[in-house]
Protein backbone atom coordinates (compact mmCIF):
# COMPACT_ATOMS: atom_id res chain seq x y z
CA UNK A 1 0.00 0.00 0.00
CA UNK A 2 1.22 3.45 -0.76
CA UNK A 3 0.95 6.42 1.85
CA UNK A 4 0.93 10.01 1.61
CA UNK A 5 4.30 11.16 1.14
CA UNK A 6 5.68 8.08 -0.84
CA UNK A 7 6.26 7.63 -4.61
CA UNK A 8 3.97 6.31 -6.66
CA UNK A 9 5.30 3.03 -8.78
CA UNK A 10 6.15 4.11 -12.37
CA UNK A 11 3.25 2.81 -14.29
CA UNK A 12 2.64 3.59 -18.20
CA UNK A 13 -1.23 4.90 -19.00
CA UNK A 14 -3.39 5.94 -22.26
CA UNK A 15 -4.53 9.19 -22.40
CA UNK A 16 -6.33 11.84 -24.25
CA UNK A 17 -4.33 14.80 -25.20
CA UNK A 18 -4.79 17.40 -27.82
CA UNK A 19 -7.03 15.05 -30.03
CA UNK A 20 -4.66 12.36 -29.84
CA UNK A 21 -4.60 9.31 -27.85
CA UNK A 22 -1.28 9.23 -26.33
CA UNK A 23 0.40 6.44 -23.66
CA UNK A 24 2.20 8.54 -20.84
CA UNK A 25 4.48 7.30 -17.83
CA UNK A 26 3.86 8.38 -14.25
CA UNK A 27 7.92 8.73 -14.43
CA UNK A 28 7.56 11.57 -16.78
CA UNK A 29 6.14 13.71 -14.94
CA UNK A 30 9.04 13.30 -11.32
CA UNK A 31 9.21 15.95 -8.93
CA UNK A 32 5.95 17.30 -10.03
CA UNK A 33 2.63 17.45 -8.63
CA UNK A 34 0.10 14.49 -10.34
CA UNK A 35 -3.69 13.76 -9.61
CA UNK A 36 -4.35 10.89 -11.40
CA UNK A 37 -7.53 9.87 -12.15
CA UNK A 38 -8.74 6.46 -13.35
CA UNK A 39 -12.49 6.67 -15.00
CA UNK A 40 -13.17 2.99 -15.95
CA UNK A 41 -16.84 3.36 -16.55
CA UNK A 42 -16.80 6.06 -19.25
CA UNK A 43 -15.34 3.74 -21.66
CA UNK A 44 -17.30 0.78 -21.72
CA UNK A 45 -20.31 -0.55 -23.78
CA UNK A 46 -23.34 0.07 -21.43
CA UNK A 47 -26.27 2.63 -22.39
CA UNK A 48 -26.49 5.56 -20.33
CA UNK A 49 -28.85 5.76 -17.65
CA UNK A 50 -31.83 7.66 -17.56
Amino acid sequence: MIHVGQNAPDFTASGYLNGKVVNTRISDYLGKWVLPCFYPGDFDDLPAGP
